[in-house]
């Protein structure tokens, strides 16, 4: 029994004893750990695996979305500029029903003078900067001045 006492407090005994318990305490507190690591794993893959799926679920009907939205706000500013286009047209063909401007506008841009009247062309110092189709409109034929009347048009309607 002495000797038995004496191997228990050996320090080879000791440091034995002292590591096995180390041992056992390390491999409990791993296979805890696996045994979280392993739920909390399992939770894990699972919620992204929902999560992907999710979002490869959602990515087409989201890019579908957000596209359309784009085509509506574009189809609404042209809807926009047309209807201002439409007022302005209005506006214009009401201008031209009136007879005072018909008449006036037939007068500046034609050259136009009624019966009675006497027409004069002034001509400006500064005639070597003006176009040579408003320089010569008296000088050239009706016809020609028509089609320059309908060309500017053409170019301030745009």
């Amino acid at each position: 029994m002495a000797v038995k006492d004496r191997d228990r407090f050996s320090t080879a005994t000791r440091l034995k004893l002292l590591g096995e318990q180390t041992a056992a305490r390390v491999y409990r507190s791993q296979t805890k750990r696996q045994a979280r690591r392993s739920r909390l794993t399992g939770r894990a893959a699972l919620l992204a695996l929902v999560l992907c799926s999710l979002v490869v679920a959602l990515a087409y009907p989201i890019r579908q979305y957000v596209s359309q939205r784009a085509e509506i706000s574009d189809l609404q500013r042209q809807q926009a500029r047309a209807r201002q286009r439409v007022e302005q047209l209005r506006d214009l063909k009401a201008r031209w029903q009136d007879d005072a401007y018909a008449e006036q506008q037939i007068r500046q841009r034609l050259h136009y003078v009624l019966p009675g009247e006497t027409g004069y062309v002034v001509i400006d110092p500064d005639a070597a900067k003006q176009s040579r189709a408003e320089l010569g409109a008296a000088d050239r034929p009706w016809y020609a001045n028509v089609w320059d009347g309908v060309d500017r048009s053409d170019a301030s309607d745009q």
